[in-house]
């Protein structure tokens, strides 16, 4: 057990370095979701959003939750792309021939991206928090949301690995991706809630984890634990399931992928 962590350890080291390297990267993939939807998508309706539709004190508010939980959906989505990237230029292979455990390199993808996603989760709640907005809930309440987009990460970096391990070039892990990502968005109550949605629209989005992760992190901003606890032991027990779905079907691709 102890050579298998420090393999883990390792090689999750080595997607730390690399993405140290890439210095624009790193800062884009932390500005960009709360430059472009909280900062610059919540301004931009802040007057255009009905109140009493969102039952928030303002459409920030309202649009924080969708905003964490898209930046758990985008990463983990992308969580598959260096495993991507390495397995084009033959460094899987190599790195499968070695005397290590095959499932320190899944481990190690799983613990970094979690990782990286924390982080971002924190900054946007952070700047969140710059423009009035605090989670009525406290440090608790913050703990449980990053439980919560730790979940349903678990699942999306799962499929994105499975993808990356099942298509052919990066051209068509991209395409896959942008027909996964926008769907999921826009039917989730991220900009919008339920009520608010046209019916077949709200109906279909009733089927979508991203709205059950949604539904549980927003009232742990906006309204307290009253509300919150009936939806967060909803959500846990949804993205055990999806979890479970998503890893079987990520195992069976990785033992295709591996022979």
């Amino acid at each position: 057990m102890k050579e298998y962590w420090q393999e883990i350890r390792a090689l999750t080291m080595r997607w730390v370095r690399r993405l140290s390297r890439e210095k624009f990267s790193m800062l884009f993939t932390l500005v960009q979701p709360m430059l472009f939807w909280l900062i610059f998508f919540g301004n931009l309706f802040q007057r255009a959003a009905d109140m009493q539709v969102t039952q928030a004190s303002s459409y920030i508010s309202f649009l924080t939750a969708g905003v964490v939980v898209m930046t758990v959906l985008n990463n983990g989505l992308a969580g598959g792309v260096d495993l991507l990237f390495d397995k084009e230029n033959g460094f899987l292979e190599r790195l499968m021939s070695t005397p290590i455990h095959r499932t320190s390199v899944i481990l190690s993808r799983f613990i970094f991206v979690t990782t990286i996603t924390s982080l971002q989760v924190l900054v946007i709640l952070g700047v969140a928090w710059l423009f009035g907005v605090q989670p009525v809930t406290g440090l608790l309440g913050v703990a449980t949301i990053l439980f919560i987009g730790m979940m349903f990460g678990v699942g999306l970096t799962a499929i994105s690995m499975a993808m990356a391990f099942s298509v052919k070039s990066h051209g068509d892990f991209f395409s896959v991706l942008g027909f996964l990502s926008l769907p999921m968005i826009f039917l989730s109550s991220a900009l919008v809630p339920l009520a608010a949605m046209p019916g077949w629209m709200g109906f279909l989005a009733q089927f979508n984890p991203m709205t059950w992760a949604i539904d549980a992190v927003r009232p742990l901003i906006l309204h307290g634990w009253a509300e919150a606890l009936p939806h967060v032991g909803m959500v846990i027990g949804v993205m055990v399931l999806f979890d479970a779905l998503c890893l079987y079907g990520g195992a069976r691709a990785f033992r295709r992928a591996i022979g």
